[in-house]
């Protein structure tokens, strides 16, 4: 790391995926853009990993799911974004509510509410 490079805390990204997949991965990509901008570094697993897992495989989603859980950890908040919580969302935040991980809400126009 260069010196006059800072601290960029690692931030898990949470969006809706499932539905309107095409419009809800463009979002998550604005969402991972705004917190890069916010000097975080974001993680979007639900950009990653239907790359190789079906989200309409409930193994694949099961196995999914579960990796998130695993990086979710390794960030130092939670970030969601959106209008409304899918049920994945809700999974993600019920884990850092009980990890005590700061989590923070934006709408989709990315105002923090």
């Amino acid at each position: 790391m260069k010196n006059n490079e800072k601290y960029r805390p690692l931030v898990y990204v949470s969006s809706a995926y499932a539905g309107d997949v095409t419009a809800n991965t463009f979002n998550a990509r604005r969402y991972c853009r705004f917190a890069l901008e916010q000097g975080q570094i974001p993680l979007a697993p639900h950009l990653m990993f239907p790359q190789f897992l079906s989200d309409n495989d409930p193994e694949d989603r099961e196995l999914a799911m579960f990796m998130d859980i695993i990086l979710l950890g390794k960030c130092d908040e939670l970030w969601v974004f959106g209008d409304s919580i899918s049920e994945g969302m809700a999974a993600e935040i019920e884990v850092a509510k009980r990890r005590r991980q700061k989590i923070r809400f934006f709408d989709s126009e990315m105002r923090e509410v």
